[in-house]
């Protein structure tokens, strides 16, 4: 798909809305059993408490939606924690941000995934002895459907959400019905004259796995560029719609968990319980666990829309590598999916498919990137003043305080159960973008401070040569300077993907290579390899078919680890070329101290 396309590929509010919000959406279909697992393991009376702590949580989503859309409304391009920590707090609070959203990505794809798995055991018990299997060729399947284009992807994903919304409505409404009706065989108390006299750590443990409910709703604060312009103002709607159809499946499923007296059971979800109780094991059922298992599965759609975009912010500001801000052929981050899909993968394994293993590793992340975002919205609000900030100034601080309370709780209530892992791995993520961050630094200074120090090109005589450059560096220069050496007809080559960039190499060349001729090949795919192929066959045929020589520049970094974090143009370049007849190879390294 052609640079121009990109327009095309932004995607109208509903679809969006399944994009996006699958992630928070799902998260309905283990939040609930999440609260009850604790308060079941004192007692079946300490479940009574299962209804003010899914309120609470509730009121938690309010907030955090509110706060929300002033990041939207602030920064309608989209980036979320990452860019609004970064430049209200600091490089090293983005930095945070970004790391605890990259592993929260990767969490809701293993979580997700494996939560699906474990609904389709359900209702077909022999996918639970292959769990493991079926959660990796899941994953692979996501990633090649998003590998596809956004828009394509959204085609397939949208209509699985909106069944899922479908039938669990479907499910509450019977519920009710049957509630209201009278015909609940000894329904439970909505509110209990007395509640059961439980350890505070235990009610705090609870609400906290209940917040899994509040996973993924920054989905949408992230991923404004995907909606249609207006964007910030479909990205605010979108995710008032979120919030409403989230609060009401997870406060209802709770409310009817609640009333039908449903306690955990092992190779049974609060879900199918209750779709068992209310319908029978029918039709419904069936179609209840199936649609809940779709929309599982498809909750990683959610990251496979921010990841991507995440680390290519990360990665132009120089703390990934750059590969990860390449985008593909079909006008996605196909690096970005990948690597999502292969640590994901990873996780499904190690964890053994195991929902409820996963899910404390879950929400110390989000809330931790909830509260920097809120906190620099603050600053934000204070540095610009703009039209009515001190009311969004005001929305941000009641969310920051409570996310940051809320997180304080999830670490000391699942730091021993798993929480330890992520406080481990968000500063040694921090520490390795700050890594590489270094070693590009000194990449760049070495290139520049040596340009200066070097000569500029002179000719002499030889036979055609063709140069394919990147820029003005020693390395290039010490390449022209060969090809001159073979020949006076020295061609050199540049591929336009950044217009801005091109303009101020033109403007330099007549400076340090003035006997040669610069030829700018125009890419609307992004492809580098292929216009220097397509460049060197007219050369070929110009030439009468003589040989061609292509002098290859290349830099060869101290540390062979370090090469790892350069493209590997001219690696696949020398691979291709070895298909040319006629054209001969060589490479001129450079090497970096």
């Amino acid at each position: 798909m052609p640079t121009e396309a990109m327009a095309h590929e932004r995607i109208p509010n509903w679809k969006a809305l399944a994009v996006l919000s699958s992630d928070a959406l799902s998260s309905v279909a283990y939040a609930t059993e999440e609260i009850l697992i604790p308060l079941s393991l004192l007692s079946v009376a300490a479940m009574s408490w299962s209804l003010p702590i899914a309120v609470a949580v509730g009121l938690l989503l309010i907030i955090i939606t509110l706060s929300y859309q002033q990041t939207i409304e602030c920064y309608p391009h989209g980036g979320g924690a990452y860019t609004v920590s970064k430049e209200n707090i600091g490089t090293h609070a983005g930095l945070i941000a970004g790391a605890s959203l990259l592993i929260d990505y990767i969490l809701t794809v293993a979580v997700s995934v494996s939560a699906g798995v474990q609904n389709m055991a359900a209702a077909i018990p022999y996918v639970d002895n292959h769990k493991v299997v079926c959660g990796v060729v899941i994953v692979i399947f996501i990633a090649v459907m998003n590998l596809r284009g956004i828009r394509e992807s959204s085609n397939i994903f949208a209509l699985p959400t909106y069944f899922f919304i479908f039938s669990l409505m479907t499910l509450l409404a019977g519920g009710t019905y049957r509630y209201l009706m009278g015909e609940i065989p000894n329904p439970a108390p909505i509110i209990h004259e007395t509640y059961p006299d439980v350890q505070i750590f235990l009610i705090l443990k609870a609400f906290s796995s209940g917040c899994a409910a509040l996973t993924g709703i920054e989905a949408i604060s992230n991923g404004v560029p995907i909606f249609k312009t207006p964007s910030h103002t479909n990205a605010k709607k979108t995710m008032v719609w979120m919030t409403l159809i989230l609060g009401v499946m997870f406060l209802g499923l709770t409310f009817l968990a609640h009333t039908f007296r449903i306690t955990p059971i092992h190779g049974q979800t609060v879900i199918s319980q209750l779709s068992m109780s209310i319908f029978g094991k029918g039709i419904f059922f069936y179609i209840c666990q199936g649609t809940t298992a779709a929309i599982l599965v498809l909750a990683a759609n959610t990251s496979y829309a921010d990841f991507p975009r995440l680390a290519s912010l990360i990665s132009r500001d120089g703390f990934l590598p750059r590969q990860f801000s390449s985008m593909g052929d079909r006008l996605v981050f196909s690096n970005g999916i990948i690597a999502l899909s292969a640590a994901a993968a990873f996780l499904i394994v190690i964890f053994k498919g195991d929902t409820h293993l996963l899910i404390p590793l879950y929400a110390v992340g989000v809330f931790l990137s909830f509260t920097l975002s809120q906190t620099g919205m603050i600053i934000f609000h204070f540095r610009e003043r703009e039209a009515h900030w001190i009311k969004s100034a005001f929305l941000n601080f009641v969310g920051a305080i409570t996310t940051f309370a809320v997180l304080i709780v999830i670490a000391m209530t699942k730091f021993l159960s798993g929480a330890w892992i992520v406080v481990i791995l968000i500063p040694l993520l921090v520490s390795l973008f700050k890594s590489i961050q270094r070693h590009y630094k000194d990449v760049n200074d070495q290139l520049t401070r040596k340009l200066h120090r070097s000569a500029p090109v002179s000719g002499r005589l030889g036979h055609v040569a063709v140069v394919p450059v990147s820029g003005i560096h020693p390395g290039v220069l010490d390449a022209i300077n060969y090809a001159l050496s073979l020949t006076q007809d020295v061609r050199c080559c540049y591929v336009n993907l950044d217009p801005h960039v091109t303009e101020q190499l033109k403007s330099e060349w007549p400076k340090w290579a003035p006997h040669t001729q610069l030829v700018v090949l125009d890419s609307p795919y992004r492809s580098v390899i292929t216009p220097v192929l397509n460049f060197l066959d007219n050369v070929g045929l110009e030439t009468y078919g003589d040989m061609i020589t292509v002098v290859i520049p290349e830099f060869v970094t101290s540390k062979w680890y370090h090469q790892l974090l350069h493209n590997q143009t001219a690696l696949v370049l020398r691979t291709a070329l070895k298909f040319k007849r006629g054209k001969f190879i060589t490479s001129v390294r450079y090497y970096l101290d």
